[in-house]
């Protein structure tokens, strides 16, 4: 009889913590739903990475160009004219020269450095890729 009523009392026992491990557990699972059909509402930026461009500068015959003057207009008119200049900036000691944060449009470019440009070709940047690294080689002569 004992046993017997030692059995009992450990089914029921082990039934009640069960019952409590199940009721946490489905707790658990509604919080966490909810939790994540909160955030599913939260407005993501439309774009993580910015759109940039990087432009090598080079000379006739290869070599890159340290210390050209790259500028950057959105209009032929502005370039004609070379007036709104949107982005300028040098090239470094690769011949690279990094603009940020662009809009994804193509641009007009002059590139400069003592008496060479590169005026005949090149004066146009075919648009840019939204949100990724966009590279250019310009020469000039």
């Amino acid at each position: 009889m004992p046993l017997f009523f030692l059995t009992v009392c450990v089914t029921m026992y082990l039934k009640i913590q069960f019952n409590k491990l199940l009721y946490s557990m489905k707790s658990f699972l509604l919080i966490l739903f909810f939790s994540l059909m909160a955030f599913s509402f939260v407005s993501q930026p439309d774009q993580i990475l910015n759109t940039s461009l990087t432009i090598t500068v080079r000379d006739e015959v290869g070599n890159t160009v340290n210390g050209a003057e790259v500028k950057l207009f959105k209009s032929e008119q502005d370039y004609l004219k070379e007036q709104n200049v949107v982005m300028e900036g040098t090239s470094d000691a690769k011949g690279l020269v990094k603009f940020k944060k662009m809009e994804a449009i193509s641009y007009y470019v002059i590139v400069r450095k003592d008496d060479r440009d590169n005026s005949g070709g090149g004066e146009i940047i075919g648009k840019l890729e939204d949100g990724k690294f966009n590279k250019v080689t310009i020469v000039i002569q």
